[in-house]
């Protein structure tokens, strides 16, 4: 896979991967998703990968980790990635350590034609080459190339203290620098409490963390630089305009645990046609009668429920979305496109960016698949959230040059 830095720039593949399917089943899931990475390596060719994963190890975690170093090695020795001799690996594997355990994962791959590249140390506040290949996945938070942290107790209303975090690093590609940052945000514990007020309680959380999140990477700590944020975000569509839209001719009959009173299940029938059921709602059970609502023209007519992202509309800019929802796929390895009834499906995995991070992306004229805002893996199983990919060039220099004498960006 010949790949050369010329005139239209450095090659930048993005990917963000919930993986935690993969080491619940790592003999099938694994396989197929190892082969949709690659071809999608291979088709775009990038000089520089950024692969960030979430749920590392899976929900079991304490018996999968060995699954993950096995993953990792397959990355850094399969044949497809041959060309790609330099690699930085940031694995959060201390699950003992409920306080700083966020199950992210950042996988950096270099490809051997790519020549003038640096990462940011964040304690010495200078940039250093990077030589060679380096798994970090003890405590990272002795680690002074990266930035890792997990969100606030208070964070974390009325549920458990759960793997939910961001992972900073920061690099300089052909004299432009950026950070790269993984984050996973809240998810929705409860259909019947998302569908209860427009917007959800759980968008209000997400929103405070994302919040955060944009607050600390541009405080004033370090020389400020484009950002490109990727990870598994749980942005979901507005529940209750989504079920007021699937069943607006159908009547709802509500059911209430014997012992609480509390609703346990919303069930959606059909005024006539032998008032057949249309869609059955539980904490953890979305079943709607037509799942290809959400399949038909890639679903995009349901993007206007997703609406979390327009608070930070000032701050953060997204490509189109042209794919499927992206959560929450069948997680048996011979189903690809069938969704579980389990939640409402929603575009959780997402690459959005600072405004100055846009300016970097170069667009050739004539050229429209110079950029690809795209899924991964559309036909076959990648466990329940599709990776998502950004590919595009960085013109040498677009972004501020490290070369400047600002002390933080000294290079070393």
């Amino acid at each position: 896979m010949a790949v050369k830095v010329v005139a239209q720039g450095t090659g930048v593949l993005l990917v963000t991967a919930n993986v935690g399917s993969l080491f619940e089943d790592p003999e099938n899931l694994q396989k197929l998703w190892l082969r949709e990475f690659y071809q999608t390596v291979h088709t775009h060719k990038p000089h520089f990968i950024a692969l960030h994963c979430q749920e590392v190890g899976g929900k079991n975690y304490e018996a999968s980790m060995s699954h993950v170093d096995l993953f990792v090695k397959e990355l850094l020795s399969s044949d497809a990635m041959k060309e790609y001799n330099r690699a930085r690996v940031y694995l959060d594997e201390n699950y003992k350590s409920l306080e700083h355990f966020t199950a992210l994962g950042c996988c950096y791959f270099l490809h051997e034609s790519l020549k003038n590249i640096h990462q940011f140390d964040f304690k010495a506040k200078k940039y250093k080459k990077v030589t060679g290949k380096e798994i970090y996945s003890d405590t990272l938070e002795s680690t002074p190339m990266l930035e890792k942290e997990k969100f606030p107790q208070d964070y974390f209303p009325g549920c458990k203290w759960s793997r939910k975090g961001f992972i900073r690093t920061r690099w300089s590609v052909a004299d432009c620098a950026f950070d790269l940052v993984n984050i996973h945000l809240f998810h929705d514990a409860s259909n019947l409490i998302a569908w209860e007020t427009s917007p959800s309680v759980y968008s209000g959380t997400r929103q405070k963390a994302m919040g955060y999140v944009l607050d600390r990477i541009s405080d004033q700590r370090f020389e400020k630089v484009p950002h490109f944020l990727f990870g598994d975000f749980n942005f979901r569509l507005d529940s209750k305009l989504v079920v007021e839209i699937l069943c607006s001719s159908a009547t709802m009959q509500t059911i209430r645990a014997a012992d609480t009173n509390e609703v346990d299940k919303l069930i959606f029938r059909e005024v006539d046609n032998d008032r057949k059921v249309v869609l059955q709602l539980e904490k953890k059970l979305f079943d709607y009668i037509n799942q290809d609502v959400f399949r038909e023209n890639n679903g995009i007519q349901h993007l206007e429920y997703d609406r979390e992202l327009s608070v930070f509309k000032d701050r953060l800019h997204e490509l189109q979305i042209s794919f499927p929802p992206s959560y929450p796929y069948s997680e048996d390895s011979s189903q690809g496109k069938k969704y579980m009834n389990t939640r409402c499906p929603a575009w959780c995995d997402r690459i959005l960016m600072s405004y100055s991070a846009k300016d970097l992306i170069l667009k050739p004229e004539n050229d429209e698949k110079a950029v690809v805002y795209d899924n991964i893996g559309p036909n076959v199983c990648m466990g329940d959230h599709k990776p998502v990919f950004l590919s595009f060039r960085i013109a040498a220099g677009a972004g501020k040059p490290i070369a400047n004498k600002h002390k933080c960006c000294v290079v070393q």
